[in-house]
């Protein structure tokens, strides 16, 4: 009779504590988030090919352990000589997104994200400079790897805009921290 008591207050416990161990590896991490990212950005279009390079931060929300939003802004770090007397350039962006993420077990979780950006690239030549701005819609994926319950790292690639023949796509790493 006092081993049913005792099998009861077991499987009790363990069920109970098992969620809480599960939490331990499962990806997704804290509510609110704030990160930096470096970004190699390939803008391509009619007679243009150059490889530029930003440097980003981001702050977000997970509304739920599948969706979140956040919001973003950079500014460019490597420029390049299109030809021997033109520089290209990344003045700034920003943008707003939705992500929505796959939230598993394991400490690596895979996420979409969706929104608008708005970019300001610069032309450099021996006439001056000009600069241009135009917003799209932005899409990507990537995954997040997560270090601690606090940070985590992420790899992450982005059209941030394809418009009028100009494409610009970009290969992020990053750090984010969860608060």
């Amino acid at each position: 009779m006092n081993r049913i008591p005792a099998l009861i207050a077991t499987v009790t416990l363990a069920c109970a504590s098992a969620p809480a161990l599960a939490d331990i590896y499962k990806s997704g991490g804290g509510s609110l988030y704030a990160g930096a990212n470096y970004t190699f950005v390939d803008v391509d279009g009619d007679d243009l090919d150059a490889d530029l390079g930003t440097l980003s931060g981001k702050v977000g929300a997970h509304v739920n352990p599948y969706f979140g939003v956040e919001a973003r802004a950079g500014f460019g770090v490597v420029d390049e000589d299109i030809n021997s007397t033109t520089e290209l350039s990344v003045n700034s962006f920003f943008g707003a997104y939705g992500t929505l993420s796959v939230v598993n077990e394991s400490p690596v979780t895979p996420y979409g994200i969706l929104g608008f950006t708005r970019y300001e690239l610069e032309v450099d030549n021996v006439l001056g400079s000009s600069t241009e701005d135009e917003s799209d819609l932005s899409y990507g994926i990537g995954v997040n790897f997560a270090v601690n319950d606090a940070l985590s790292a992420n790899l992450e690639y982005m059209r941030y805009f394809d418009k009028d023949d100009v494409t610009i796509d970009g290969l992020g790493l990053g750090l984010t921290v969860s608060f």
